[in-house]
């Protein structure tokens, strides 16, 4: 079978970064424990995640999902317990960088903080500076020249609709302008990772717009990453990824675009094509990627059938055999699929499928194709119809 062998990218469920990408972040196996008295409670379990330099990291999930727990182990403001940690390359679990140590140096964490932007709900802007040098106290720890600063500064404002706030102090801006700041005071430095809790939360619709659309700027042209913790559901469209967190682990690891890629196949296939959206979204991030090179089997006549099959590019033929005799009985590409009779009738695959160009596909194991297939309506004289086709 083709999954043993070789995976494309993953189109959604758990995703990975091809190996010779720089990682930003890199979260592997990390738990993490609060203690009420002598007892612990575990509120991170197991997770693995890893961001990119230039991508935007949407983190969902319920209060207590340990979204916020991640969030402040990355920026260094809890210490690791157990699991690795990497940030811009420091290793943040003290007992991996030496047994025996409580916390990581204090150049290490001095350093992930230089390179870091801070962005939380509570804006924590000192009352007595004004707007712009609440914004120039972060440019000035990392002993950023003054005159660039300043034009850091004012284009930042400017970008927020805050330029004609620039010398107000705290008391008389609104909590919308308080956020606002807070934003550019994140962003000024150039930072390479900025980790945003619910940035757009005191937020109306057009300076929530203003916020994330200057996210993906600096994410694009600054290739610096971004890790925006929200349940504003307007800026899901600025996301390479979304994150859903559920009793302190990672559920499910979206790629946005791939995502859409498979929707919008799904959409024109019969089996799916009367689903909703949202129904669509849920088949689409239980799928996998793989490929096959020219020439090589997918699977054959009298396989076990385990997985139903969606063509994202190439092509392939479909083979039968009967008395000894092989048959190209079709030719199936992209948009097409395959696979799916097995799984419905619990049968011996009925025919081979062999690659005729490079080619990837998006797959769906059995119980999902069930699942999801069960909550069409008619289901049962729907697929007569199509099988007829």
């Amino acid at each position: 079978m083709l999954s043993s062998k070789r995976s494309a990218p993953a189109a959604s469920g758990i995703y990975s970064i091809p190996p010779h990408v720089e990682r930003t972040v890199r979260v592997s196996q990390l738990d993490h424990f609060y203690y009420e008295g002598a007892e612990p409670n575990q509120v991170l379990h197991g997770n693995d995640l890893e961001v990119h330099p230039g991508e935007i990291v949407i983190m969902r999930g319920k209060s207590g999902s340990g979204k916020t727990t991640l969030l402040t182990l990355m920026g260094t403001l809890r210490t690791v317990q157990k699991g690795s940690l990497k940030v811009m390359g420091h290793e943040l679990n003290p007992e991996l960088i030496q047994p025996g140590l409580k916390a990581p140096p204090a150049e290490t964490i001095a350093n992930v903080r230089r390179q870091t932007g801070f962005i939380f709900q509570a804006h924590n802007l000192f009352g007595s500076l004004t707007a712009y040098q609440n914004v120039n106290m972060a440019a000035e720890l990392v002993s950023m020249d003054g005159a660039r600063a300043k034009g850091r500064i004012e284009y930042l404002m400017e970008r927020l609709g805050l330029n004609h706030k620039i010398h107000n102090k705290p008391k008389g801006l609104s909590g919308g302008e308080k956020q606002r700041i807070a934003v550019a005071r994140g962003l000024v430095h150039h930072p390479r990772l900025v980790l945003a809790d619910e940035p757009t939360a005191a937020l109306d619709e057009e300076r929530s717009r203003a916020v994330v659309t200057l996210f993906q700027e600096v994410a694009e042209k600054e290739k610096c990453a971004i890790i925006i913790v929200t349940h504003d559901d307007g800026i899901m469209d600025v996301a390479h990824r979304i994150v859903q967190m559920v009793y302190g682990r990672i559920e499910l690891n979206v790629n946005v675009q791939e995502t859409k890629e498979i929707c919008d196949l799904l959409e024109h296939t019969p089996l799916f094509a009367d689903m909703t959206t949202s129904k669509r979204i849920e088949v689409a991030v239980k799928m996998r990627g793989e490929q096959a090179e020219p020439g090589e089997v997918v699977f054959s006549q009298g396989d076990v059938g385990d997985k139903f099959y969606l063509i994202h590019s190439g092509q392939v033929d479909v083979i039968v055999e009967e008395d000894g005799k092989k048959e190209v009985v079709a030719q199936l590409r992209k948009g097409q699929y395959f696979g799916e009779m097995a799984l419905i009738n619990d049968k011996p695959r009925n025919a081979t499928i062999v690659a005729r160009a490079p080619s990837v596909f998006y797959t769906l194991g059995k119980d999902e194709f069930k699942e999801a297939l069960s909550r069409r309506i008619k289901f049962v004289d729907e697929l007569v119809n199509v099988i007829k086709k």
